[in-house]
C-alpha cells in the first residue's frame, strides 16, 4: 500500500505534454522557408499575405515575426515593416566571424580531448556527396554540407558550442542556398570536406584547423558570388550595405 501511494504522489507530480504554440509552428513554418530560400534576403514579409497564406490570425504571426526578428532573421524597419536579413558584405563577413570561431573551437576541442577517431562519421557524410555528382547544386548536396558541420561541432561534446552554432543554422542554411549554384561539380566541395574530416582523423590539430579556415574562406568567396548572381550584380555589389529598397542606407529600427 505504501508503494502504491508513492508511485500516486509520483504520478500526481507529472505535468501534462503541452504542444508548440501556435506563434512557435508559424516561426518554424517561416525559419524553413527562409533557410530554403522560399523568402529571399532583403524581401519584405507583409502580415496580411502571410496570414492568409498560413490560415493563421495576426495576433500569432505577429508573435512568430518579432521570434525572428529576435534571432536576426528578419529585420524591422521603422514605417517600413519587415525584411528578411540581407546577406551584404558586412553580413556575410560577421556570420561566418562566428561560424568560424565556433567551428574551430569544437575541432580544437575534438582533437585535444583524445577523441577524433570518432570523426570517421565525417568523411562518411562527405564521401555520401559523390551521390549527388549529377546535381552538385541539389539541396541534397546543401544539406549534407550542413549535417557535416553540426556532427563536427557535436562530435566536441560542448554543450555551449553546440547552442551557440544552433544560433546560427537557420542563417548557414541560408547562405548554402544561395551558394549551392556556384558549385559546377561535387568534386571541390566533397574534397574540402574529406580533407577536413581527414586531418581531424589523424589528431592533426594544425592541419584540421588551417583547412578549415581555408574551407570557410572559400565559403565567404562563392556565397558572395551566389548572392550577386541572384541579385544580377557583381561580387563587389555585396559589398555595399544599403537598407532594402532604399538607396541611401537609413537607418534601421533599434
Amino acid at each position: 500500500m505504501a508503494a502504491e501511494g508513492s508511485a500516486s504522489r509520483d504520478q500526481a507530480e507529472l505535468e501534462p505534454i503541452r504542444q508548440d504554440s501556435t506563434p512557435a509552428l508559424i516561426a518554424r513554418q517561416l525559419r524553413e522557408a527562409i533557410a530554403r530560400g522560399k523568402f529571399a534576403p532583403g524581401q519584405q514579409l507583409l502580415e496580411t499575405q502571410l496570414a492568409l497564406r498560413l490560415g493563421v490570425s495576426r495576433g500569432p504571426l505577429r508573435e512568430a515575426m518579432q521570434r525572428l526578428t529576435h534571432e536576426g532573421l528578419l529585420d524591422s524597419y521603422r514605417n517600413r515593416g519587415l525584411f528578411v536579413m540581407k546577406l551584404d558584405g558586412a553580413a556575410i563577413d560577421d556570420m561566418f566571424l562566428a561560424r568560424t570561431a565556433i567551428e574551430r573551437a569544437a575541432v580544437g576541442q575534438l582533437i585535444a580531448s583524445g577523441r577524433f577517431a570518432r570523426a570517421t562519421v565525417l568523411g562518411e557524410l562527405a564521401d555520401a556527396m559523390a551521390d549527388h555528382r549529377h546535381a552538385p547544386s541539389s539541396p541534397e548536396v546543401s544539406e549534407l554540407d550542413m549535417r557535416f558541420h553540426e556532427t563536427m561541432v557535436a562530435l566536441s561534446e560542448s554543450p555551449r558550442l553546440l547552442r551557440m552554432h544552433e544560433t546560427l543554422i537557420t542563417q548557414v542554411r541560408m547562405c548554402l542556398t544561395q551558394m549551392q549554384h556556384t558549385y559546377d561539380s561535387v568534386g571541390p566541395r566533397l574534397s574540402e570536406h574529406r580533407r577536413l574530416a581527414d586531418a581531424i582523423v589523424a589528431g592533426d590539430a594544425e592541419l584540421a584547423d588551417r583547412r578549415l579556415v581555408e574551407h570557410m574562406q572559400d565559403g565567404v568567396r562563392r556565397l558572395r558570388e551566389g548572392v550577386a548572381r541572384t541579385a544580377g550584380g557583381s561580387v563587389a555589389d555585396t559589398k555595399q550595405a544599403t537598407e532594402p529598397g532604399r538607396a541611401d542606407g537609413s537607418s534601421r529600427q533599434a
